[in-house]
């Protein structure tokens, strides 16, 4: 999917979580780093629908996000970074029902539901409840979830927190397959995953971009050169000093 965002900007009160953002995405993974209060979820959010920009567009290959809502959430697969799941749903019953709200038939969701919970090894635990379940497993459960129907467009918002790091592996060789045919953005404080994944970078900050471009074009000209995660301490530290 190419996905074109055009001045986006949402307001909280005095608080500008966003700053008419303007990124052009296509297919393959992108990081989007910063400190808290960056801006990183209000963007998510407001890719997926839940937030209503206070300016800006979103297009979708070309088309209006909001004026076309139904097919372009359709084409969307999000990892929120809460894990607010249906406690008494079993694992099975959670993905049927993520499934139905993509609009998957019967006969998909039946392959959908056994291939997704085999990518996240959650295969054995699909007649479990959820209350039952770690939050490394809850986790999980979510990934698999905005797998369902191979979306064009995938939004992970701290996708690994909680995994151990045999299942954050597992996540990052997920991702970096998928990110060869769809459009992938990953928001995250674990520079590990993405620093061999990314094909490009964003820096936000205060709700604004303030760097952006390919790991090797981030490390060489951050404001430490260095490696990726030297630069992002730089980019948190640089922040923190500007607050004090």
């Amino acid at each position: 999917m190419k996905l074109d965002v055009e001045g986006l900007s949402k307001t909280y009160g005095k608080n500008k979580a966003l700053c008419d953002m303007s990124y052009t995405f296509s297919e393959g993974v992108y990081a989007i780093l910063g400190p808290n209060g960056a801006g990183k979820s209000t963007f998510f959010h407001l890719l997926t629908g839940t937030l209503k920009p206070d300016c800006g567009t979103i297009l979708y290959d070309g088309k209006d996000a909001f004026r076309n809502k139904r097919d372009y959430l359709s084409k969307i697969g999000f990892i929120p970074q809460q894990q607010e799941l249906y406690a008494g749903f079993t694992l099975e019953r959670f993905l049927w029902y993520m499934a139905s709200l993509k609009g998957l038939s019967k006969k998909e969701t039946e392959e959908e539901v056994r291939r997704v919970a085999a990518q996240v090894n959650l295969t054995e635990d699909l007649p479990r409840l959820l209350s039952s379940f770690s939050g490394g497993m809850r986790q999980r459960a979510l990934i698999a979830q905005a797998f369902l129907g191979s979306p064009a467009l995938l939004i992970c918002d701290e996708p690994t927190s909680g995994l151990d790091p045999k299942e954050r592996i597992r996540f990052r060789e997920m991702v970096a397959e998928y990110g060869k045919k769809a459009t992938v953005l990953i928001s995250t404080h674990i520079v590990s995953d993405i620093e061999n994944l990314a094909k490009e970078v964003i820096f936000l900050k205060k709700g604004s971009v303030i760097a952006s471009g390919s790991p090797e074009e981030i490390c060489a000209g951050g404001p430490v050169p260095g490696p990726m995660q030297t630069i992002l301490e730089a980019f948190y530290m640089a922040s923190y000093e500007e607050e004090q």
